[in-house]
């Protein structure tokens, strides 16, 4: 019986092949690499963040639980706009998942990550740095991912995602516009700099 069952299901996957790739990034062209792929060149170039004025370090990191969300402001930002993303009703344009990153790679992700979002004119952001209710100590990325949000100055806020875009393993980010957008704004409202 086990053999008939066996049989049947080859002939039904007879001539399937397997994807290559069932990851698809629909914010960006496909000729267009994705930002990971950005920041992974990047680092394979030898450009060393830390040379960067604005690197994230890994100095005195105020350790977060798990269960704990992970939330800030940065003045200036308006409170219904930091309503709206607290609540996730802003379009994420852009996702990376620091999951099985040593905190050294989670941190050259996360910079790259953001220059690479900012520099395409994303706004909002998720990233997924998990709870790390198992790893010891406990919640180590998602500690480092909250020190190097507050300290980044292209963020402007964040907040733990919702539920359904990753929960308390998730933040959502709002990211400074770019030249480029600022610009297009001061047309829009006619004001000059």
């Amino acid at each position: 019986m086990a053999q008939d069952d066996f049989d049947l299901f080859k002939k039904e996957l007879k001539g399937v092949k397997p994807i290559k790739n069932d990851r698809v990034n629909l914010h960006s062209p496909a000729d267009e690499p994705s930002l990971s792929q950005l920041a992974r060149q990047e680092a394979a170039l030898g450009r060393k963040p830390n040379h960067d004025p604005n690197y994230l370090t890994t100095d005195f990191i105020e350790q977060v639980e798990p269960n704990s969300w992970l939330e800030f402001k940065k003045s200036g930002v308006q409170d219904g706009v930091y309503k709206k993303l607290r609540l996730g009703k802003y379009d994420i344009q852009a996702h990376t998942d620091l999951h099985r990153l040593t905190v050294k790679q989670a941190r050259d992700e996360v910079f790259y990550f953001i220059k690479a979002c900012v520099k395409r004119g994303k706004r909002t952001v998720l990233i997924t740095h998990g709870k790390g209710e198992r790893s010891v100590p406990q919640a180590v990325l998602k500690s480092h991912v909250n020190h190097w949000l507050q300290q980044h100055d292209l963020v402007m806020a964040f907040h733990s995602a919702q539920q359904k875009h990753g929960g308390l393993g998730s933040v959502y980010v709002l990211l400074k516009k770019n030249e480029e957008e600022k610009q297009l704004n001061r047309e829009a409202y006619n004001k000059t700099v």
